[in-house]
């Protein structure tokens, strides 16, 4: 098995005083069925980052998965983010994994 480094990010709009967290609580239960398992994560294994700006939640989800596996780690991403009555799904995409992020993404490889 050989996996491969991605990024993701998205905003979602959350009231000031919801969680940032729950989102990347929803994204983990997506992809790994529970937010509490044994390691590693079965399909992707993750971590999400979320920084909130006012209404806004930016979350930077760095995630390796073998190649063939990209779309559709992607897709649940987007369908966790998309079905909450917490927020709003605002955007969501692709994102190449910046130089700074590079030895975190290679330790999930790893995993």
């Amino acid at each position: 098995m050989t996996r491969t480094p991605f990024a993701h990010d998205a905003v979602v709009a959350m009231d000031p005083a919801g969680d940032e967290r729950a989102p990347g609580a929803a994204i983990t239960v997506a992809l790994c069925g529970s937010t509490d398992h044994e390691p590693p994560c079965p399909l992707a294994p993750h971590h999400t980052h979320a920084e909130r700006d006012g209404d806004d939640v930016r979350l930077r989800v760095l995630f390796a998965a073998e190649p063939d596996d990209e779309p559709r780690v992607r897709a649940m991403i987007d369908g966790a983010l998309a079905h909450a009555d917490a927020w709003e799904l605002v955007r969501s995409g692709a994102s190449p994994v910046q130089p700074a992020e590079a030895d975190h993404a290679e330790r999930l490889t790893r995993s």
